[in-house]
């Protein structure tokens, strides 16, 4: 049975952790996985429970940690290099930036047959300057060359990789879509609805509008309050607003929702069972200055509801524009807020998007498709390897 060691940047709760969970727990009958990644940070909520789940294999490496560090990356490369000698893989499927650079690194140095690496998202745009950006690059035109094999979550993504920012070519660059175990989603509804809302006293009648995420600058929450400050200006109904996550903005954000005099704010931190709020909302929003492909509006679609985005990175193979949802090409806080109230203002809208959203993700970000997509490659890979 041929071994693949699986490497993600750290066990923290998001969308690297559950599709690295899914391809471990899919692809056991036919490869022996080991999946590997780092601590989850404070502030974050850890994710080995989805591993504990599904009975996986995995190890959590100390040494691997989210900033950059020559000390911590160089230890952290020697006990991947350790793992890797230990475990003989035949494949090394890194995932996200730091997981792919120590990962790859490790696994070129070690001679490892088969290299492959997911983007989930890239750090060329809203993250840092231009010095900088460079840099990591530069890093990921070599990186590029020691890989057998790119995976792009979206066709936008490898657009962006392969054309825009030409850190792979395209001839190696394989599009492969996120999925996920969405059936717990499909079938929340009303019982999951109402008691959230009775948990939270939302209220029966309210118009709830939620974000999903971290709360880091890239995530644009500032943009998000604005919006709904612009909106619940405008509208007639109750609104209220439910921010799930944490994380090194909280702080300057509930003084930012202040000062916006937004007192309808509910700030629940990290739900494990996510599946247990997202119903007991009218629309889920999300403001990104840059995303790979934004979990929490599949999940949301998948729960039947409308979702509202800023139009950034792999957003628009996720949503239906004026069918699943809207997304707003502008950054103004205005043309996101005129969004939501369209949905606010029609409940036909409302349910009618949210079923279409439903029927949008039920196959298209299924577990089930992605591992059948997943061990195809992986036997095509290998084929090619030892040809």
């Amino acid at each position: 049975m041929p071994k693949v060691l699986r490497i993600i940047n750290r066990f923290n709760l998001g969308g690297p952790t559950y599709n690295a969970a899914n391809l471990t727990h899919g692809l056991s009958s036919e490869f022996e996985t080991l999946l590997i990644g780092g601590p989850h940070e404070p502030g974050e909520t850890s994710s080995s429970f989805i591993c504990k789940q599904l009975g996986i294999n995995y190890q959590v490496v100390p040494e691997m940690q989210r900033a950059v560090s020559y000390k911590a990356d160089r230890r952290a490369l020697k006990k991947i290099q350790q793992i890797i000698q230990e475990f003989q893989p035949d494949i090394v499927h890194t995932h996200a930036s730091k997981a792919g650079a120590l990962g790859r690194w490790a696994a070129h140095r070690c001679g490892v047959p088969v290299i492959v690496h997911t983007f989930h998202g890239h750090v060329f745009h809203g993250y840092f300057g231009t010095g900088k950006t460079f840099v990591y690059r530069s890093v990921e035109r070599l990186l590029s060359r020691w890989s057998s094999s790119i995976i792009a979550i979206s066709d936008h993504q490898k657009k962006e990789l392969t054309q825009i920012h030409k850190v792979a070519p395209c001839d190696k660059t394989t599009v492969i879509p996120l999925g996920f175990e969405l059936s717990r989603f499909l079938k929340s509804g009303q019982e999951a609805r109402q008691s959230f809302r009775s948990r939270y006293d939302l209220g029966a009648d309210a118009f709830v509008v939620g974000i999903i995420g971290r709360l880091a600058p890239i995530k644009d929450h500032n943009l998000f309050l604005e919006a709904v400050a612009i909106a619940n200006k405008k509208t007639k109904r109750n609104l209220k607003v439910v921010i799930v996550g944490d994380g090194e903005l909280k702080d300057s954000l509930q003084s930012k929702a202040e000062q916006l005099d937004l007192t309808n704010i509910i700030w629940t931190s990290w739900i494990t069972k996510i599946e247990t709020a997202i119903p007991a909302m009218d629309v889920v929003v999300l403001t990104s200055i840059n995303e790979g492909t934004p979990v929490s509006l599949i999940e949301a679609q998948a729960c039947g509801i409308p979702v509202v985005s800023t139009d950034v990175g792999g957003v628009r193979d996720v949503i239906k524009n004026g069918e699943t949802g809207f997304m707003v090409k502008s950054r103004r806080a205005e043309d996101i807020a005129e969004a939501i109230l369209n949905l606010e203002t029609s409940e036909s809208n409302l349910r009618a998007m949210g079923e279409a959203g439903r029927k949008w993700v039920e196959h298209r970000f299924s577990a089930e498709r992605l591992t059948e997509d997943m061990r195809s490659h992986y036997h095509k890979l290998l084929k090619t390897n030892r040809s």
